[in-house]
């Protein structure tokens, strides 16, 4: 153990050899969360998941830094189908303990593995969707989810506990047994199966009607004994002289009258009552039919009226927007002007938005023909007020781009450092670069000219010079 106050290793001793610290507390508290530990332990081993997660959260509680009964406690998770709540638990432990922890390998495997990551996703949003149906009293949807759920999931518990309370309500006992001893196999001990699996027995197995099962009779209950002197008489109490032809008759006419009854009496009525289920079940089918056309054809209604308000709105914005997209560009200027109103450090979120109104850019040495005067004199306002905090935004990603190889993000990004600054001779020469290393050697040589041309004293115009005599000795 390790003493809260200095870090020093602590002793046999109730107090911390290093500082003094009392500690006698201290170490009962961490003897309590071990002994938590082990009893999830434990519990873990034989199955019984549901007392291991309350024992390892009780030892949580009493040392949050218990490494071991958190990734105890995460395998727990897990191995019920949690797979989220099995991840917030490893993810901790390795905030806790960076290295040499095995919840890194825990991690791994399910990160690392996209299949099992989709299907974890799947599962989860499946399960919300299908409580969802169940809010919604889709009970059949609902089942339809949670089975897809377990195939992508077998032991996740809580979608087999749902799925049996679903099957009780609709009093399908035999399927809710088979669910809920699923969920046995997986955690024997779960309070909530236990419930359920009790109630599911009951309806199957009543205890009434165990209790008024007919008792079989002994062999002394069927007799009469009865004492004639010295003698003892024993007589069987069901035993019945023959009557011979007259009892065959009766039983004759019995039949028969038996057979009238029911030719003449209760099969009419069975009939009769077969034939109204019958008309009835068509009626329902009728009106659900007639239901079902009225409410498609007020989709198709409403579908129609969108498509012309659709169309309608396209021509109003058509309007409003122009043939040369101004509006879009106008827009444009007006969130980056007051993103920089809001924050002036957000270089970011000004620069996104002028990158949507760069494509409308005049070229250099041409001036606009569609945007107004008073748009040109706001835009180099805002341009004036950045200074060099945007030129260095898109040098800096530029360059860190074109270290990491990736040249068609840097090009992009050199491109606009360059345009709102045309001295930045490093932009225009690690331009030149990233064309020549993607493969456009014409764009590279035009680039490299250019630095030769506008820089020619410096070093950058040197290896300008070099790299273009590379391209073309190489053509």
């Amino acid at each position: 153990m390790i003493c809260y106050n200095c870090g020093c290793r602590l002793s046999e001793h109730d107090f911390c050899t290093g500082c003094g610290a009392d500690v006698g507390l201290y170490k009962k508290i961490l003897s309590m969360s071990n002994r938590l530990y082990n009893d999830g332990l434990e519990k873990a081993t034989v199955r019984d998941l549901s007392g291991a997660i309350v024992s390892l959260r009780q030892s949580l509680k009493l040392n949050k830094n218990n490494i071991d009964a958190r990734n105890l406690l995460g395998l727990v998770y897990f191995e019920m189908g949690e797979t989220v709540s099995a991840l917030s638990e490893w993810v901790i432990s390795k905030n806790l303990r960076p290295k040499k922890n095995i919840a890194d390998d825990y991690i791994d495997m399910i990160q690392t593995n996209q299949a099992r990551l989709d299907a974890i996703n799947q599962t989860i949003k499946k399960y919300n969707q299908a409580l969802l149906y169940c809010y919604q009293d889709s009970l059949d949807l609902a089942v339809i989810q949670l089975k897809k759920v377990l195939s992508y999931n077998p032991k996740y518990v809580h979608a087999h506990q749902l799925l049996a309370l679903l099957y009780i309500n609709s009093e399908e006992w035999e399927k809710a047994q088979k669910e809920l001893l699923k969920c046995i196999q997986i955690d024997t001990n779960n309070t909530t199966t236990l419930r359920y699996l009790k109630e599911v027995e009951h309806m199957l197995m009543p205890e009434e009607a165990v209790k008024n099962m007919p008792k079989k009779k002994t062999a002394a209950e069927d007799v009469v004994r009865y004492q004639s002197g010295n003698e003892t008489i024993i007589q069987p109490v069901n035993m019945k002289e023959p009557k011979g032809v007259s009892s065959l008759l009766n039983l004759g006419i019995g039949v028969i009258i038996g057979v009238a009854i029911a030719c003449f009496l209760i099969l009419p009525g069975q009939i009769q009552s077969a034939k109204a289920d019958i008309n009835k079940e068509l009626r329902v089918v009728s009106e659900q039919s007639d239901a079902k056309t009225a409410t498609i054809d007020e989709l198709e209604q409403k579908v129609q009226n969108l498509m012309d308000d659709k169309s309608s709105l396209e021509e109003e914005l058509a309007t409003y927007q122009g043939s040369s997209g101004a509006m879009k560009t106008t827009d444009g200027l007006m969130m980056a002007v007051n993103a920089y109103l809001e924050n002036p450090e957000d270089i970011e979120t000004i620069a996104t938005y002028l990158e949507a109104i760069e494509d409308e850019e005049p070229a250099v040495g041409e001036t606009s023909q569609e945007k107004s005067e008073s748009f040109m004199t706001l835009y180099h306002k805002l341009l004036e007020l950045l200074g060099t905090k945007l030129v260095d935004y898109y040098y800096n990603a530029g360059y860190e781009s074109y270290r990491g190889e990736n040249y068609e993000e840097a090009i992009p990004n050199l491109e606009r450092a360059y345009r709102y600054d045309n001295t930045k001779v490093e932009a225009l020469f690690y331009l030149g670069n990233s064309y020549h290393r993607n493969g456009d050697d014409d764009k590279a040589k035009e680039t490299y000219a250019l630095v030769m041309d506008y820089f020619p004293d410096t070093e950058f115009a040197n290896k300008s010079e070099t790299y273009l005599a590379e391209i073309n000795n190489a053509e």
